[in-house]
C-alpha cells in the first residue's frame, strides 16, 4: 500500500513538472487576477516608496532631488545620535511602549476570558459592542473627550471631585499623572477591539473539553487556567511577538492629542522627534535616517521574539 500511495505521489509530481507553471495559471487565472489587485497595492504603496529611504545617507535638497542630493554616507545617523532629544526621545518610546505593552496587551486578554464566562448570550453582545466603540474613534476626538473629562480647571471628573469636598488632580497637567492617564486611555481605547481575536480563538475550544472538566470535578477557575489559556496560548504568543516588533514606534497620534505645555517629561519619543524634525523643520534626512533606524530596532526585536518563542517550543511567526 505504501509503495502504491509512494508511486502514485512521484506520477503526480512528474505531471506537475511537465505542466508547467503556465497550465496552472491557465486553469486558475481568475484567482491569481484576484491576488494581482492587493499584492499591487503592497507594491506600490509599501515597497516603492522604500526607494525614499536613500536620503537617510544623503544630504537631502528638494531642488536637487534624491539622486542629485551630496552623498554622506553615514554621517547623518551620527548627527542624530549626537542630538541632545535622542536619548530621551528613545528612553521615552521604551518606556511608554513598555509600560502599554503590559498593560493594553494584557488587558483584552483577561477581558476576552471574562467575557467567554459570561453565558448570557445578550448580555454578552451588548458589551462586546460598548467596549469596541473606541477604536473607531481618532484620537483627536479621544483628546478632546480627555480633555473634557480629565482637565484641571474645568474637567467634568474635577468638577465632581471638588463637589464631593476633594482637591482638583492635575491629571492631564502633570507628569506622572500625565503617565497614569495616558496608559488608562490606551487601555480603554484599544482592550475591546482587541478581545476580538481572542474570543475568535476561545471559539474554537472543543466543548466537550469542558465537559470532561466538569465530570471531573473543575471549577470555572480550572478551567480557565488548564483549558481556555492553554488553547489560545499560540495566539498570545503571535500577537505578543508582533506587539514587539511596535516597541520602538509608539503612537504618534495619541501623544500629539495627549500632549499640552505643562507635560514635556514623557511627551519626546521617536515618532514626534521625526514629525518635529521632518515636517516642522524640513530636516527629510535626519527624520528619514530616524525612522529607519526605529524600523531596524523593530525588526530586529520580531526576529529575535520569534526564536526565542520557537526555542520554548512555540510555533512563531516567521
Amino acid at each position: 500500500m505504501k509503495v502504491a500511495n509512494a508511486s502514485k505521489t512521484n506520477q503526480n509530481a512528474l505531471l506537475r513538472k511537465k505542466q508547467g507553471p503556465g497550465y496552472f495559471l491557465k486553469r486558475d487565472w481568475q484567482l491569481y487576477f484576484l491576488v494581482l489587485i492587493p499584492l499591487s497595492f503592497v507594491i506600490v504603496f509599501k515597497y516603492l516608496p522604500m526607494t525614499g529611504l536613500v536620503i537617510a545617507f544623503k544630504d537631502y535638497k528638494i531642488a536637487k532631488g534624491f539622486w542629485g542630493s551630496e552623498w554622506v554616507g553615514l554621517q547623518i545617523f551620527q548627527d542624530i545620535f549626537a542630538k541632545p532629544d535622542f536619548a530621551p526621545a528613545v528612553r521615552n518610546t521604551l518606556l511608554l511602549n513598555i509600560l502599554d505593552l503590559c498593560f493594553s496587551f494584557t488587558m483584552p486578554i483577561l477581558l476576552a476570558l471574562l467575557l467567554n464566562e459570561v453565558k448570557s448570550i445578550r448580555f454578552k453582545r451588548i458589551n462586546q459592542t460598548l467596549l469596541y466603540l473606541p477604536h473607531f474613534l481618532s484620537w483627536v476626538i479621544i483628546g478632546a473627550i480627555a480633555y473634557q473629562l480629565l482637565s484641571e480647571g474645568g474637567g467634568v471628573i474635577n468638577n465632581l471631585i471638588e463637589l464631593m469636598g476633594g482637591t482638583r488632580v492635575p491629571f492631564l497637567q502633570e507628569d506622572t499623572n500625565w503617565l497614569i492617564s495616558y496608559l488608562a486611555i490606551g487601555v480603554w481605547q484599544s482592550m475591546g477591539w482587541g478581545t476580538i481575536i481572542y474570543l475568535a480563538a476561545m471559539s474554537g475550544i472543543n466543548p466537550e473539553m469542558y465537559e470532561a472538566a466538569t465530570v471531573d470535578g473543575a471549577g470555572r477557575w480550572r478551567k480557565v487556567w488548564n483549558i481556555t489559556v492553554p488553547s489560545i496560548r499560540a495566539t498570545i504568543v503571535t500577537l505578543l511577538i508582533m506587539n514587539l516588533g511596535k516597541v520602538m514606534e509608539g503612537s504618534f497620534e495619541r501623544i500629539f492629542a495627549l500632549q499640552n505645555k505643562a507635560t514635556t517629561e514623557y511627551t519626546t519619543t521617536i515618532p514626534v522627534l521625526v514629525y518635529r524634525w521632518g515636517i516642522e523643520s524640513g530636516n527629510f534626512s535626519r527624520a528619514t535616517a530616524l525612522g529607519l533606524f526605529q524600523s531596524v530596532i523593530g525588526i530586529i526585536l520580531v526576529i529575535t521574539a520569534d526564536r526565542v518563542a520557537k526555542k520554548l517550543g512555540e510555533d512563531g511567526i516567521l
